[in-house]
């Protein structure tokens, strides 16, 4: 390739810049941001969900930026207490006798 065949650095910058516009619109068609359900709920009745934020609908907020840092500092749950939450959630139906 030749100098004058080469594009320029900033042909090559917005080239990068539309497809990660693109792949983001792409991800935002899949996975819109939440209008109904307990999903909706808004930033005066519930913490950011961390979706939002990544995938660019929201800032993340200290709040959040708080609770990640703190379940990046949490010990470990040992093997009984993950065995005792799984047997106390019911999972998608509700249903404690079929834990999920």
């Amino acid at each position: 390739m030749t100098a004058s065949q080469t594009p320029a650095s900033n042909d090559f910058v917005r080239w990068v810049e539309e497809k990660s516009d693109a792949v983001m619109a792409d991800l935002g068609d899949k996975f819109p941001p939440a209008t109904s359900g307990t999903q909706a709920l808004h930033a005066e009745t519930a913490s950011q969900r961390i979706e939002e934020v990544l995938l660019g609908h929201e800032q993340p907020d200290p709040a959040l930026l708080e609770e990640l840092a703190a379940l990046e500092n949490a010990p470990p749950l040992s093997d009984e207490e993950l065995a005792r939450q799984a047997l106390e959630d019911g999972g998608a139906d509700a249903d404690p006798t079929t834990p999920e």
